[in-house]
């Protein structure tokens, strides 16, 4: 009875065992067969993330890339084109990062790092695409003398309501101009947030938690991006009758989407797989996981095939067919590879925003209006802009003509206006 119950004892003692090897095992063997991890889903992302990069099917039809190569050759309005560059390098950046994401996708958590730098380009391209809606207007001091006075119609679906009674004035174009420089400043803070966070393990996506991090930097994300794309709305609303020559409602919708809808669908998913309508992966390819990963992982996936279509939107949103033309009945010789260097340089540089933000925040500025020398000419008007003293501001451009890329600013009292 004794060997009898010893025998019947000693498969118990090995079952604990084995239940742990097989739920190890198959959680392996069901995340290995993880869509994300499949070479369908990379190949599949792949196949979008290159098409939006290099060519959408013909030449009529080019990328983001090629598009940003084509504005760089007809570099001839650069206080629009550089801002136009910018619009068109959320495409790379955006599919590009997101498939590094999802082919690295695993217990690293390599995705978190990734989305902190796509995420800081964000906030770069909501502040280009304003400060591109002012140059195309003519710059503060030319949209003051279109607007100054006029009474702000309440609009509930502009959210305007709330501005009865009240006319549009410089304080205006301030707040407009703050409210996204504060997300250039706040998105940053926390993409280094979100990292240091997540190298003590208090950061987790979809981990709602009072004690995670998640929490309080989603809530703040979503509180200044609303501001800032508040500001939007409200700038379209002011001046939509003085924009509408330049076709504003597809390159409004086209950046907002990428913007706002790609952080409310990556909430979603964080929050299903909360749910748990989204399998939570406990171990991917051998690698342990933690929560959130496979909702990033979706998100990723869903931004790759997004960017193609955004390509092609951005392609109509912003053609380059205007410059082109320009550039074609300017006398100047083609744009050596040395002035494209040098315009893609001065695109990428943040002294604009810098310069904009010492303006907008410091009290000293408060009451007075920017005017660039070269934001009167529009894009079909072929006029340079004037000499400059500032000497330090010139930049390659189109032609190898440095006046027409030099900037001198002026501040004119508000009250002048």
């Amino acid at each position: 009875m004794t060997n009898a119950s010893g025998l019947l004892g000693a498969p118990p003692q090995a079952v604990p065992a084995r239940p742990q090897v097989d739920r190890v095992g198959n959680s392996s063997q069901g995340t290995s067969q993880l869509f994300l991890t499949t070479a369908l889903a990379r190949g599949v992302s792949g196949v979008f993330v290159w098409t939006a990069l290099v060519l959408t099917g013909h030449q009529a039809c080019l990328a983001p890339p090629a598009q940003i190569y084509l504005h760089l050759r007809s570099y001839t309005v650069p206080s629009e084109q550089r801002h136009i560059i910018r619009l068109l390098f959320i495409v790379p950046i955006y599919a590009f990062d997101s498939w590094l994401s999802l082919l690295l996708l695993g217990g690293h958590q390599h995705y978190v790092y990734f989305d902190s730098v796509r995420d800081c380009y964000e906030a770069f391209v909501i502040y280009s695409f304003l400060s591109l809606c002012f140059q195309y207007l003519g710059g503060e001091s030319a949209i003051m003398a279109e607007i100054r006075g006029k009474p702000i119609r309440p609009s509930c679906f502009y959210g305007t309501c709330c501005l009865r009674g009240m006319s549009y004035s410089i304080g205006f174009l301030r707040f407009c101009k703050q409210a996204t420089l504060q997300f250039c400043i706040v998105k940053p803070i926390m993409a280094l947030a979100t990292i240091v966070l997540q190298a003590f393990g208090k950061y987790h996506d979809g981990d709602f938690n009072i004690h995670s991090g998640y929490l309080y930097v989603t809530l703040i994300y979503n509180s200044s991006v609303s501001l800032a794309l508040y500001a939007l709305f409200l700038f379209y609303f002011a001046t939509r009758e003085l924009l509408q020559p330049f076709e504003p409602v597809l390159k409004f919708l086209t950046i907002k989407a990428v913007i706002f809808l790609s952080f409310w669908q990556g909430m979603l998913l964080a929050i299903l797989e909360r749910c748990g309508v989204l399998p939570e992966a406990q171990v991917i390819e051998g690698s342990r996981v933690g929560a959130g990963t496979v909702a990033a992982g979706y998100q990723n996936l869903a931004i790759c095939i997004e960017m193609f279509f955004a390509s092609v939107a951005l392609r109509y949103a912003f053609t380059c067919q205007v410059y082109s033309e320009k550039k074609e009945r300017s006398p100047a010789p083609t744009a050596p590879m040395q002035s494209i260097s040098s315009g893609l340089k001065e695109t990428v540089s943040p002294q604009d925003i810098v310069q904009d933000a010492i303006h907008n925040f410091s009290p000293a500025y408060q009451q007075y209006t920017q005017q660039a020398t070269h934001e009167a000419p529009g894009p079909g008007q072929g006029r340079d802009p004037l000499p400059s003293a500032h000497p330090g501001m010139d930049g390659g451009c189109g032609g190898g003509r440095k006046s027409r890329n030099v900037e001198k600013r002026m501040l004119i009292p508000a009250e002048e206006m």
